[in-house]
């Protein structure tokens, strides 16, 4: 998995490529993040439109991104995720800690609008 940094409108944007398995991104994910809480940023989305599976493991450290992030005063968005994803999510009742918008556009532009934005379907 390989990891493309950007900002764009103030929010950082995390592009994944690749799964996110057990020993083949998690630990980068993990890294990635600590080193974007210790340089205080805070509003991040994840893009997953290039990631095709994730696993357990994955899906761990995405949960654990996330509460990373908020504990920090922040908060993680996924953008693009598969439908798989989005039905993993749902089964696991992380759809309701994790916010999920279709497109980067939308995710991003959550950040923008009032705090209490809310979830795409």
């Amino acid at each position: 998995m390989t990891i493309h940094e950007r900002t764009k409108d103030g929010i950082l944007i995390l592009e994944l490529q690749g799964s996110v398995l057990l020993g083949n991104g998690d630990a980068l994910l993990r890294e990635h993040v600590s080193r974007l809480l210790s340089q205080d940023v805070r509003r991040v989305v994840f893009n997953l439109a290039g990631v095709p599976y994730v696993d357990s493991s994955g899906l761990g450290e995405i949960v654990r991104a996330m509460t990373s992030i908020k504990r920090a005063g922040g908060s993680l968005k996924l953008a693009s995720p598969t439908r798989r994803l989005v039905d993993i999510l749902n089964i696991t009742k992380l759809s309701s800690l994790l916010e999920t918008y279709d497109t980067e556009e939308a995710a991003v532009a959550s950040f923008l609008s009032s705090p209490t934005s809310t979830q795409s379907p």
